[in-house]
């Protein structure tokens, strides 16, 4: 699951999983954290599901 709280100029992305816990990332702008999210979710990874790609990256795009 990610969550994304704005709070101002700052973007914080919190990603919780059941084997990782919790992982916090901090951006300054909206085009870092649409880098970040262009590595974490590569097409290469989405290759065989590329629906799903879109889907998550859509939802980056509206943050």
């Amino acid at each position: 699951m990610l969550t994304v709280e704005v709070q101002g100029k700052t973007l914080i992305l919190r990603e919780i999983s059941d084997q990782w816990g919790e992982e916090s990332h901090t951006f300054l702008s909206r085009p870092e954290m649409m880098h970040w999210a262009e590595n974490r979710f590569s097409a290469e990874k989405y290759a065989d599901r590329p629906e799903e790609r879109e889907a998550i990256m859509a939802a980056f795009k509206e943050v």
